[in-house]
């Protein structure tokens, strides 16, 4: 994936400007590494290509860079994906990305493979960002670096219960793995 990442940066770069809420759609192929025993794209291979979207939105609506000169950086703290049909090798697809809210510590963003239009699998994540100083930014923070107003667009109520619903235990906090 570093190659791929590194590849997609540079295209990124060079790619139209977006809006930070529009929908960046980055064009891909199934390669024979993506492939599984089974003939079709790894289930884990989609969230590993997921990041090249989120990562595309980023650069092309001139996040990315901001970020970058702030010392800030993206992490997911919950993701979930459905899938409808498998893709195939060499088969082309386009990974849809867009931002869908932002709740009180985090961004909601869905995710899209789509084949001629049709989608065949989706998926959801919450991710924050946080300080390469250490710490967390803020969404206040967040605002201010991107020009936006982040109370403006709640997530879905459907999707801030499940982030409720599956939450880890904060990362200083007990967690222990008992069945």
């Amino acid at each position: 994936m570093f190659l791929r990442t590194a590849l997609h940066m540079f295209l990124s770069r060079r790619a139209p400007e977006i809006g930070v809420h529009d929908v960046a759609r980055l064009r891909l192929r199934v390669m024979p590494i993506d492939i599984d025993v089974l003939g079709h794209m790894n289930n884990g291979v989609y969230l590993s290509v997921m990041d090249l979207g989120r990562l595309d939105l980023l650069v092309r609506s001139g996040v990315w860079s901001r970020f970058q000169r702030l010392g800030y950086y993206p992490v997911v703290a919950n993701e979930s994906i459905s899938f409808r049909r498998s893709l195939q090798p060499w088969q082309r697809y386009v990974l849809e990305t867009r931002i869908v809210g932002y709740d009180a510590k985090a961004v909601y963003v869905e995710q899209r493979f789509a084949v001629d239009g049709e989608v065949f699998a989706r998926a959801f994540l919450r991710g924050r960002f946080l300080k390469k100083s250490g710490g967390v930014v803020t969404m206040a923070e967040l605002s201010e670096a991107v020009g936006i107003d982040t109370t403006q667009l709640p997530p879905p109520e459907w999707l801030a219960r499940w982030a409720s619903d599956v939450a880890m235990p904060a990362s200083k906090a007990p967690a222990p793995s008992d069945w």
